[in-house]
């Protein structure tokens, strides 16, 4: 249903969005995740054609956004992070504008009730949008996304500000959609995103860092070398069996979770199974094992991995000097020998462009020599000046001896 190619997005130097690539299919419902900055809303906005990019390729349905934008437009509904509301109007007389202005085919008292009634607002359909409450002014935005019955939702925060039952119910309502629609869910609240979303596509500083299911993400990660352990033993003895058998990496003590055992994470050497060493340990101290289980990692761990600041990939040589090239075309002379660096990373490239910019803003600088001269020239009178040339009221007005 959605494809993208190759797509990225420059502001002057800064890159926003660099050369990703996707699909989503027919049906399923895709979270797209990202920190504050990392190129998400960017992306979303070229998607539903709000943005243009600078190269690449985005196909609704197999047609070009940048080619038929009307065409591909009426494909999709979106519901960005602040809804598109206009508070002096009613709830009905919103979506019968909305319903103009998308020129919308399909009858338009039944569509509208349609819509009322799926995302549960037609007690308030006579109201004005501006007496309602948070949760219902999300609900009447992603109604005017509705408009027009679209193939393809993008919503970007839907449950932003809403109070634990509002989530709940917009979860519900997603999945319900999700039956009917294509959607991309954007969404800071991790654990909504596992529940609701069947891939994860996971962007940091504009790249595509993972594209998958969440418990194949984990699986990855994991390298199913991570296990949670319950036993029925002292703690701190147990701890240092534990850490004793060959092959283990890491342990870490939860402490009790019942009453009379404990629970340890531990992680071991990839292709080491532990298993049958510690089951013969603990039997060996008759300390019976209540619980053990491989643990996979939850969306918000994977998340902060893939996104951590001293995971950017830096640049390679040859994009190394096509960087230094660009930027010392844009600068010329303003790109100084101490500046004039080879660029490893996006950081090094903004470093070097703020030091150029401040360079051109102070001016030209007088060579250090020639300045050196006309300070000495200043404060010492030439070899040849006669004591004549001196003003002839300088004695009078100056109080030192003469």
């Amino acid at each position: 249903m959605i494809e993208v190619k190759n797509l990225t997005k420059n502001y002057g130097l800064k890159r926003a969005v660099d050369n990703i690539s996707f699909t989503v299919n027919d049906g399923e419902i895709l979270g797209f995740l990202g920190p504050n900055g990392a190129g998400k809303s960017t992306t979303m906005n070229i998607l539903t054609g709000y943005l243009s990019s600078t190269q690449g390729e985005v196909k609704i349905d197999g047609i070009d956004i940048l080619e038929e934008p009307m065409k591909a437009k009426k494909k999709i509904g979106y519901l960005p992070e602040q809804p598109p509301l206009y508070l002096d109007m009613t709830v009905m007389g919103y979506l019968n504008f909305m319903y103009d202005l998308k020129k919308c085919k399909l009858p338009r008292k039944s569509h509208l009730q349609e819509i009322c009634n799926l995302v549960k607002i037609t007690e308030v359909s006579g109201r004005l949008i501006r007496n309602l409450s948070k949760g219902y002014r999300q609900r009447v935005g992603l109604a005017q996304a509705l408009v027009g019955n679209p193939d393809v939702l993008v919503l970007d925060e839907p449950t932003v500000g809403l109070d634990p039952k509002q989530i709940i119910e917009i979860r519900n309502l997603i999945k319900k959609l999700g039956k009917r629609h294509t959607l991309i869910l954007s969404s800071h609240i991790l654990s909504e995103v596992q529940a609701t979303c069947d891939r994860v596509i996971i962007i940091n500083n504009g790249v595509l860092v993972a594209d998958d299911t969440t418990s194949n993400l984990s699986h990855k990660m994991n390298s199913d070398n991570r296990f949670t352990l319950r036993v029925d033993a002292p703690e701190k003895e147990a701890f240092k069996v534990i850490s004793s058998i060959p092959g283990m990496v890491r342990v870490d003590s939860l402490g009790q979770k019942e009453p009379g055992s404990c629970d340890f994470v531990f992680e071991t050497d990839e292709d080491v199974d532990v298993r049958r060493e510690l089951f013969a340990r603990m039997a060996e101290r008759n300390w019976p094992i209540l619980g053990l289980r491989s643990s996979e990692l939850s969306l918000e761990e994977i998340f902060l991995r893939l996104t951590k600041d001293d995971s950017v990939t830096p640049m390679t040589p040859q994009k190394q000097v096509e960087v230094k090239q660009t930027v010392a075309k844009i600068l010329g002379d303003n790109l100084q020998p101490e500046t004039e660096q080879v660029f490893e990373s996006a950081p090094a490239v903004e470093q070097a462009v703020s030091q150029a910019l401040e360079q051109m803003a102070q001016g030209p600088a007088a060579p250090a020599e020639a300045a050196e001269g006309e300070s000495a020239e200043s404060q010492a009178p030439s070899d040849g000046a006669d004591e004549n040339d001196a003003p002839e009221d300088a004695g009078e007005n100056d109080g030192g001896d003469r």
